[in-house]
């Protein structure tokens, strides 16, 4: 199971590596104006849309089933199953495509309302709109096939796929001079990656004889699937809530808080994508499984396992984002027209972020507690109270504090929704934490205190060293310093490991 963690956490890895560089591409290609924004406000509509319903939401409800149709009536049953909800995803996505064509003017006036007094920035903002929207239809379709893929332990191949978008968008701007403007060229790029990532996917479903075809639903079969993906997605819908709050309170900030917030984030996401996301990926189709089979101290195993490794993965990113958060965004992004004064404003912001990483990674392994066990209503009612307080504390905060106001209430919402999904888990005995978990935790933190010492007496010998590299000697203090912090917690965290009589090889066979 950890070696599919590793492996969706490095295919992760590269997609956010690709976009960048498609990022880089669309700026230096299409700049910002007028034409960008109507790209990015056509992308944004079939992303929402994708955030709000896609693989999170879709795997939480769908997985559980058929895990449990696969383990307790066999191969076929399951086939029929999910075949039944594929007819039902692509008519129902057929509808809502037609349904957005016919009423592109209106979904966009609602999405960007200040366009209304700009009627060819507008009319632009439609037209790529109704050519990004089919995105959506490819990647509903591609979410069945990735959570049928995951139940039968197959990881790579949709941790890979997300590339393609990156790739194929990054082709079509290579073109750009065949289309009326680079807006037209980025947009069909988009929807064809979408074709391109379902492609792949049905190929690789067809390769293990899985979703060989459509099926007539059954409302008896699939109901239990329906009931619990309405919670789940209304559970995934509160994270876009939280950010449509940012959204709308960071435009009342002055100059400068929107960027902030923008360059913090991409920093402060990276662990997540990589540890975070792809720990809750692998590990609820292993405990769906184990627990449809009735091995239920195996799925504990597995969920403990897996906490105990994205907490050591995850934690020199907290200290990181925590000690030297300047360093950090200096290093990576002080050039140009971003000042000494931009990097200290966007660290502080990243420092309040990394305040709540560690409970940001572990929500999905957590939640996994329940979603295995097909309850996907309790991490919805959970999220969405604390929802509640983040959006509460962001209005809060936001006048006196800023930018940072506004990543420290993500933070606080974050732990809030951690601690409940820990502490009723154990109330109600759907998880338990092994010794391998506590000797794990303790090592990681002796570990992280040696870290912490280094990042704070070795961030002025780092500077002096990078002060011979002339423009880059924030980027070669913060390289040196990272080396120096990663081999010092590598090797206390192993040896610490050794004295405890835990073995690193136990957490990746998930052994007690």
């Amino acid at each position: 199971m950890i070696r599919s963690l590793l492996s969706v956490g490095g295919f992760t890895l590269l997609s956010r590596v690709t976009g960048f560089l498609s990022l880089a591409m669309q700026s230096a290609i299409m700049g910002a104006g007028a034409v960008s924004d109507a790209f990015f406000i056509a992308q944004r509509l079939p992303n929402s849309f994708r955030s709000i319903f896609g693989e999170g939401a879709f795997n939480a409800a769908f997985i559980p089933c058929y895990a449990k149709s696969l383990e307790q009536e066999g191969d076929e049953p399951a086939e029929e199953f999910a075949g039944e909800v594929y007819a039902l995803l692509l008519a129902s996505q057929i509808v809502l495509l037609l349904l957005v064509w016919l009423l592109t003017p209106q979904f966009v006036s609602l999405l960007a309302p200040g366009l209304g007094d700009r009627p060819e920035k507008f009319a632009l903002a439609v037209s790529l709109t109704r050519i990004t929207f089919p995105y959506l239809l490819f990647m509903t379709l591609f979410a069945l096939h990735m959570g049928a893929l995951n139940a039968h332990g197959r990881f790579a191949l949709p941790a890979f796929a997300p590339n393609l978008m990156n790739l194929t968008v990054m082709a079509a701007l290579a073109v750009a001079f065949l289309f009326p403007n680079a807006g037209y060229a980025a947009s069909w790029g988009v929807t064809i990656s979408g074709a391109l990532e379902l492609g792949l996917l049905m190929w690789g479903a067809r390769q293990i004889g899985v979703l060989r075809g459509l099926r007539k639903p059954h409302w008896a079969r699939v109901r239990e699937f329906f009931l619990m993906l309405g919670p789940a997605v209304i559970g995934s819908a509160s994270p876009q809530i939280a950010v449509f709050a940012d959204t709308i309170l960071s435009s009342m900030l002055a100059d400068g808080g929107v960027s902030a917030i923008s360059y913090a984030e991409r920093l402060y996401q990276l662990p997540v994508g990589v540890i975070g996301i792809a720990a809750g990926t692998v590990l609820l189709p292993e405990m769906s499984r184990r627990i449809a089979s009735g091995d239920v101290d195996g799925a504990h195993k597995a969920q403990s396992n897996t906490m105990a490794l994205t907490i050591a993965l995850a934690a020199p990113f907290f200290v990181a984002f925590d000690t030297i958060p300047e360093l950090i965004v200096a290093g990576l992004f002080m050039r140009g027209k971003f000042t000494a004064h931009d990097a200290v404003a966007a660290g502080d912001v990243l420092a309040a972020y990394g305040a709540g990483l560690m409970a940001l990674v572990l929500i999905a392994s957590a939640r996994a507690s329940f979603q295995s066990r097909g309850d996907t209503s309790t991490p919805m009612k959970i999220a969405l109270s604390a929802l509640a307080v983040n959006v509460a504390l962001k209005v809060a905060l936001f006048r006196p504090l800023g930018a940072v106001g506004l990543a420290t209430a993500t933070s606080v919402g974050l732990w809030i929704n951690l601690g409940a999904l820990v502490a009723l888990a154990i109330h109600r005995e759907l998880i338990d934490f092994d010794g391998v978990f506590a000797k794990s935790v303790g090592a990681t933190f002796l570990a992280c205190m040696l870290l912490t010492l280094v990042a704070i007496f070795g961030r002025a010998p780092a500077l002096a060293l990078g002060l011979h590299f002339g423009a880059q000697a924030n980027l070669v203090a913060l390289i040196a310093l990272g080396a120096a912090g990663a081999v010092v917690y590598a090797a206390t965290l192993i040896g610490a490991l050794h004295l405890a009589g835990v073995r690193v090889g136990s957490l990746r066979r998930g052994r007690r």
